[in-house]
């Protein structure tokens, strides 16, 4: 029986090679995947998914508007598996969507993204993935003091942590950093008082 994942981790935990990686395991063995990301995600391009590391590979981008059910039943039925990277910039809707392909289709549909924006608080896409996903797994990486890294903390172009602003802003390891709590708190703080 097949089941919806979401696999999340912070800025720089390897979500993406990861998806890539399975998606090649899967390729490999002859499988049919789906690839697809956000249009809102255009970093490395409207249709690319790529690594820090160097992988990348072509998808589909969903645009808000896009039912991912009605998508799959026109034009993927074949396919084996969905693959979708950066879940969190996805609606709550098209979570909704992914969970009924794996319910009505029995593939599996495998999601990778962040927990939470610079603020710690949860994306839309991400929340709805904790309430109904099947397996939910994290993938873990480390603060810069060496703890594990759970905060996406965004910086200005002097360097600066930011406290407020829009939830989305696309950017790499020019405009975020993965910190431990402590280290963001304290970050905070000490500019703050500065």
């Amino acid at each position: 029986m097949a089941k919806l994942y979401f696999k999340y981790g912070a800025m720089g935990s390897s979500k993406t090679a990861q998806a890539l990686i399975t998606r090649f395991n899967y390729e490999e063995r002859g499988m049919k995947v789906w690839l697809i990301k956000p249009a809102t995600d255009t970093r490395d391009g409207a249709d690319v998914i790529q690594s820090r590391i160097g992988l990348s590979a072509v998808c589909q981008p969903i645009k808000r508007e896009d039912n991912i059910l009605e998508i799959f039943k026109n034009e993927h039925q074949t396919d084996d598996v969905i693959i979708a990277d950066e879940v969190q910039f996805f609606t709550a809707e098209q979570i909704d969507q992914l969970r009924l392909v794996v319910n009505e289709f029995d593939i599996p549909v495998l999601c990778f993204g962040l927990r939470t924006d610079f603020l710690t608080h949860c994306f839309p896409g991400s929340l709805r993935l904790f309430e109904i996903a099947d397996s939910i797994a994290e993938i873990k990486t480390i603060c810069t003091c060496g703890s594990k890294a759970t905060v996406n903390a965004r910086f200005d172009e002097s360097g600066k942590i930011v406290t407020e602003g829009s939830q989305v802003m696309l950017g790499g390891n020019d405009s975020y950093v993965a910190l431990c709590h402590r280290c963001y708190i304290e970050r905070i703080r000490k500019e703050r008082e500065n």
